[in-house]
């Protein structure tokens, strides 16, 4: 009886070990928030507190561009410390149905890790900016990125500088004379 009781209490100890690394890893990501574009720019981010070593998310964050237009984000993470904190893994450009359409590139990590997303030439439509990643620990870490839309002038505003350039040009012509 003894083996028995020592049997159960062993494979009961393994079984909590193999559990226990997927009870601490959780989804933490944050419900889709949307960027308030002011003028054509916007920022956003996130604030992780608390014990969350291993957790993950994938946070979005939706907008609205005009048809041809370009986009810019940039992405700074810093938690203190290069091996504590904040691990980005990816910053994404989807259309409103799921569609990738842009991928962001990592261009430096040092303490505070650097991403880049440009696109351009895009249609009318809703986009949301994935920013997925890790926590490493249970220190405080931060995320903030920055997005600059640019819209491509429509054709009636192209119409219009080339008529005003014609007018200036006929007046030009006619000081000359």
């Amino acid at each position: 009886m003894t083996n028995t009781k020592k049997f159960v209490a062993s494979l009961t100890l393994a079984c909590a070990a193999l559990v226990a690394p997927g009870v601490h890893a959780a989804d933490i990501s944050n419900p889709a928030s949307t960027i308030e574009l002011t003028e054509g720019a916007g920022f956003f981010g996130r604030l992780f507190t608390g014990n969350a070593a291993g957790d993950t998310f994938a946070d979005h964050y939706t907008f609205s561009v005009g048809a041809g237009s370009s986009i810019v984000a940039d992405l700074f993470s810093y938690s203190g410390s290069p091996t504590d904190g904040v691990d980005i893994t990816g910053i994404d450009l989807y259309t409103a149905s799921g569609m990738l359409v842009g991928t962001g590139t990592a261009i430096g990590s040092d303490g505070i890790e650097q991403w880049q997303l440009t696109t351009s030439g895009l249609a009318a439509d809703n986009y949301y900016v994935q920013v997925s990643g890790s926590l490493k620990s249970g220190t405080p870490a931060v995320y903030s990125a920055s997005l600059a839309v640019t819209p491509v002038p429509e054709p009636a505003t192209y119409a219009m500088m080339l008529g005003g350039l014609a007018l200036v040009g006929a007046l030009a012509r006619r000081r000359k004379q």
